[in-house]
């Protein structure tokens, strides 16, 4: 089965056409909404430096998966 996503709105107008390895090895100010300052920011907290790291780091991972649980209850 065929799957189709439209990130457009989620991503920076720059990354829209990129395939899904290039836009997971981007700096998260790939991402819509999220400023180069923003992207620093999180290396210099978390040492994050790509989308792929953002989405796999434990404690956003946590908090997210925490989130849930709250809208399923």
């Amino acid at each position: 089965m065929a799957v189709t996503v439209d990130l457009a709105k989620a991503l920076d107008k720059a990354y829209e056409d990129k395939s899904l390895k290039e836009i997971l090895d981007a700096s998260p100010a790939a991402l819509a909404g999220v400023t180069d300052a923003d992207a620093e920011a999180l290396e210099k907290a978390f040492n994050i430096k790509t989308v792929r790291q953002l989405g796999s780091n434990k404690f956003f991972q946590v908090a997210s998966a925490l989130t849930k649980l709250d809208e399923a209850s």
